[in-house]
């Protein structure tokens, strides 16, 4: 979707004076104001485009950034949150000696609460009269192991906020999964014109565990037997999450990739009761390399059938 010109909109070379901008908006704000065009959409959409390109151009900052990026690189980095923050339109109007009903509405919400509103889905946007827009939701990236994520665990994390930074205390519940987010109602960027701010999502990573698979609630770990443990059955020591250690007996005649259920040794069910269960997958090594009294002992075991 091509960007808007903003010089073109106003009806202003790029090179405009901050005076022939501002004298640009008032002739054309007059011209397409509601209270000039009632029930005309074509006007509302063109004065909502002329408040936008004039909250840009006439801030010298806003008005840099838009000229360095182009008009399209512009608003894919620019909310309308960002676009009309610090734009005081009631202010702007009574200055230029138009504008609202004279009841003491915000003329910003009187004119975009019937006009629609703005802004990215998922920040807000104006509700309707006397409402500002919802800042804009934030996430916050948090990477976990499986022995965190396998218990309740208290995090504090730094974010940026509006220019600042943020620390802010979260407790993740166990069992979560990777890609899951809990939500912190209110500690995402401020709302504008006195509108609430938006969320702080907190979006779990889950990181890759040297030991351990995950299948949601279950666990799987790979362990290494010998034939001669395979055939005639041995006694093994396997890790748990727990950070413990378990013995298993593993059967005489086990066959590779055999699996060995540990019953309430995974990871807990989210927002449930009780645990998945570890799987331990057997897998028989083959030696690359044998001594001489080995392959003598392999040759007997083929001699008789083995």
């Amino acid at each position: 979707m091509p960007g808007k010109d903003y010089y073109k909109i106003l009806g202003v070379s790029t090179s405009a004076t901050p005076e022939e901008i501002k004298k640009a908006y008032r002739k054309l704000a007059l011209k397409y104001h509601p209270d000039h065009n009632k029930g005309n959409t074509s006007a509302e959409a063109a004065f909502k485009d002329l408040n936008e390109a004039y909250a840009v151009l006439r801030d010298p900052e806003k008005r840099k950034q838009y000229d360095m990026f182009g008009a399209e690189g512009f608003q894919s980095r620019f909310t309308q949150e960002d676009i009309f923050k610090g734009f005081d339109l009631g202010s702007i109007f009574r200055e230029f000696g138009f504008g609202g009903s004279g009841r003491g509405q915000n003329p910003f919400s009187q004119m975009y609460g019937n006009m629609g509103g703005f802004g990215r889905a998922g920040t807000g946007g104006f509700q309707g009269h006397g409402q500002g827009a919802k800042g804009q939701n934030l996430v916050y990236e948090l990477p976990m192991t499986l022995e965190e994520l396998s218990n309740v665990t208290n995090k504090t994390i730094a974010y940026q906020v509006d220019g600042r930074q943020e620390r802010v205390s979260v407790k993740v519940p166990p069992g979560m999964k990777g890609g899951q987010k809990l939500r912190l109602q209110g500690k995402g960027q401020p709302g504008l014109y006195g509108g609430p701010p938006g969320d702080l999502y907190i979006q779990i990573k889950e990181l890759e565990h040297p030991i351990f698979t995950r299948d949601d609630a279950d666990l799987y770990v790979k362990q290494k037997i010998k034939f001669s443990e395979a055939a005639l059955g041995a006694e093994l020591e396997v890790p748990t999450i727990e950070q413990k250690f378990l013995k298993i007996k593993i059967p005489p005649g086990t066959q590779d990739n055999a699996k060995f259920r540990l019953k309430g040794y995974g990871m807990p069910h989210y927002k449930g009761t009780g645990k998945g269960n570890a799987y331990v997958e057997i897998h028989i090594a083959v030696p690359k390399k044998l001594t001489n009294e080995q392959k003598s002992l392999v040759e007997s075991l083929k001699e008789e059938g083995l």
